[in-house]
């Protein structure tokens, strides 16, 4: 067998931020019913993270699922549900103890946690953080999608 050492998330600097970004990023698609994915992957893929889109469409499908209700986002500060994700994200708030739901949506959940966390600390080591503070404005973003869907066809 092969093992790789992947650094813990909450070493990898602006975590946080991407991860807020791509919450309020999913959220807006999904209430526009426009496909999350390509939008993640436009909002991710402007710092070398594009390989995360999968990863966190279906983790905050799963999320949602867990939680049993639409996640609520805030462009002013972090939501309490965007807090949640990145401390189950960074391994700080276990989601035992933060999440009550049946077992199957709880497994779920769990396994996109990990899949999450294995694929940042991936992309992290493919392309590592820079020193000056990423941009995570989803600000043009939808306009973007429109633009790349339209040239696409």
């Amino acid at each position: 067998m092969m093992y790789a050492v992947l650094p813990r998330p909450e070493a990898i600097p602006g975590l946080g931020d991407m991860v807020a970004a791509a919450a309020r990023c999913w959220r807006a698609a999904r209430d526009a019913g426009a496909p999350a994915q390509r939008r993640l992957y436009m909002l991710l893929s402007r710092q070398g993270r594009g390989m995360l889109a999968p990863a966190f469409d279906s983790l905050m499908t799963l999320y949602e699922a867990a939680l049993g209700r639409r996640i609520a986002t805030d462009r002013a500060a972090p939501s309490r549900d965007e807090r949640l994700l990145l401390g189950l994200i960074d391994g700080s708030t276990p989601r035992l103890a933060s999440i009550d739901c049946a077992e199957g949506p709880a497994a779920a959940l769990d396994c996109a946690i990990r899949s999450t966390q294995i694929m940042i600390a991936l992309a992290e080591r493919a392309n590592p953080t820079p020193e000056r503070p990423m941009d995570w404005s989803t600000e043009g973003a939808d306009a973007r999608v429109e633009s790349s869907a339209a040239s696409q066809t």
